[in-house]
């Protein structure tokens, strides 16, 4: 990894030696085509094509776009998709933005670490698929294989318009979602149990299915469910770009909630409620064109009725930055940390991090900035979650053993039971830091490559769960706020 970042370092600085020229104005049409190429190994390797696409017209109102559109269609050799088209217009009708997304995420596999962040213990040689000889101290029983994983697919639908107070820098925001979420138990091929040929998926015990059996996830939600999201906000907005800005303040303010209508649940079982979303963000100028202190403050929680525990990692936001923003934990939120680690009623988290344009050039007629971010990162959640119809003190009291780690070494072997996995402490802060780079073309085609890592274990500290050992990794698009 260090040597392909001390590539892309040498690289920017000939490119900046040999094509430095003053930002020229853009008009009319421009792509920002990127291959998506990658591995994880949980999910395999990573391969599609996503594109931005702006239209500036005549250009008098660079950096800002007329219109954007963002499409994405990629694979995972393991099963999961994206299929993603969004569509963003600042200026086609006046006095109104318009923005529109159709998107399907087949997550066959994804991430469930249990609620409430470190009251569910983490155990990382739990969480992998195989027995990877790359792992030389411990192996696992085939039954254990894919604990933390499950089955989570998104169908979405959003339009969302906005406009201002007059002259004045405040604006409102109203909009509908629709989300079609489907859960169960994962899907991933590597699991054991999972015959090929007949495309079974396998049988292995996951965590999911222990909150399942002890009904802190009901019946009624364990397959998911359907809403539709209505919302309504306040914008404050002095930033002197929206993609990449150097100076100014953003206050967006969000009410939003859903009936359960859709999914003809009984009276006792439906899921109404009403969340409330803030988002600070603060710039500073620090050296012109040069640095910038950005910070991002956020908080949502419950204000009426109850979420869905198949809704509880959603994040509502008025402008999309990411694809689809989920939390707490990883890319969006605390990098470095696993992601959706921490699950909660109501929480909060705080990103600060120093910009630097350490380059600026056109190159193929295109301006390009090549930054550097060290970043801060810390979340909490202020409110477990607290399931509909069971407690947590059948969970604790479940001695099934479900898991064996065995030492690879002097063949000692430590058991799983069900209650180790219910750890009841207070919440805690949790923190990461890293650094990223970002490929920046014409102020708002943002390519990001991010490096983050929580900043200790905290079973050092006396805690039973940590939030992951290892070094986060997330390349994607824009700033996270």
């Amino acid at each position: 990894m260090k040597r392909i970042l001390t590539g892309i370092l040498l690289v920017a600085i000939s490119l900046t030696a040999a094509a430095q020229k003053k930002e020229i104005t853009k008009t009319g049409i421009n792509f920002g085509p990127l291959p998506t190429l990658g591995y994880n190994s949980s999910l395999g390797w990573h391969y599609g094509l996503m594109s931005d696409i702006f239209w500036y017209g005549d250009g008098s109102k660079y950096p800002e776009y007329v219109w954007k559109m963002n499409v994405e269609a990629s694979w995972y050799s393991k099963g999961n998709s994206i299929y993603h088209a969004f569509f963003d217009g600042k200026y086609l009708v006046p006095g109104v933005r318009m923005s529109f997304d159709l998107s399907y995420f087949a997550n066959k596999t994804t991430s469930f670490y249990g609620f409430n962040g470190g009251s569910s213990l983490y155990v990382n040689a739990l969480d992998q698929i195989t027995n990877s000889e790359k792992n030389k101290k411990y192996s696992f029983s085939e039954d254990g294989q894919g604990f933390y994983l499950m089955k989570r697919n998104i169908l979405r639908g959003m339009a969302l318009f906005q406009g201002r107070f007059g002259e004045s820098h405040w604006g409102w925001a109203a909009g509908l979602t629709y989300l079609g979420i489907k859960t169960g138990h994962a899907e991933n091929k590597g699991l054991a149990g999972y015959d090929k040929k007949a495309g079974h998926p396998a049988t292995d015990l996951s965590l999911y299915d222990l909150y399942v059996k002890h009904g802190l996830i009901p019946d009624a939600e364990k397959n998911g469910g359907q809403h539709l999201e209505a919302k309504v906000g306040v914008v404050f907005d002095t930033r002197n770009h929206e993609n990449n800005p150097s100076r100014g303040t953003n206050l967006e303010v969000c009410l939003y909630g859903s009936p359960d209508i859709l999914n003809g649940r009984a009276q006792a079982d439906r899921t109404h409620y009403l969340k409330l979303a803030v988002h600070f963000k603060q710039f500073f100028t620090l050296v012109p064109d040069k640095l910038v202190f950005g910070g991002h403050l956020a908080f949502q929680g419950l204000l009426a009725g109850r979420t869905p525990s198949y809704m509880l990692q959603t994040l509502q936001v008025i402008n999309f930055k990411q694809l689809c923003p989920e939390g707490l934990g990883s890319s969006t939120t605390i990098r470095g940390s696993l992601f959706n680690r921490l699950q909660g009623e109501s929480f909060g988290w705080t990103n600060l991090e120093l910009r630097w344009n350490f380059a600026r050039f056109v190159l193929f007629n295109q301006n390009f900035i090549l930054a550097t971010n060290p970043f801060f990162d810390m979340g909490m959640i202020f409110k477990p979650y607290k399931p509909a119809t069971a407690d947590f003190a059948g969970f604790a009291a479940d001695n099934t053993v479900v898991n064996r780690i065995t030492g690879k070494i002097d063949n000692s072997f430590v058991e799983y039971v069900a209650s180790d996995f219910y750890q009841d402490q207070k919440q805690k802060l949790h923190m990461g830091a890293g650094i990223g780079l970002h490929v920046i073309m014409n102020q708002n085609f943002n390519v990001n490559f991010e490096f983050g890592k929580i900043f200790f274990d905290g079973q050092k500290f006396g805690w039973k769960n940590n939030d992951g050992a290892g070094l986060g990794i997330n390349v994607g698009l824009n700033y996270i706020f």
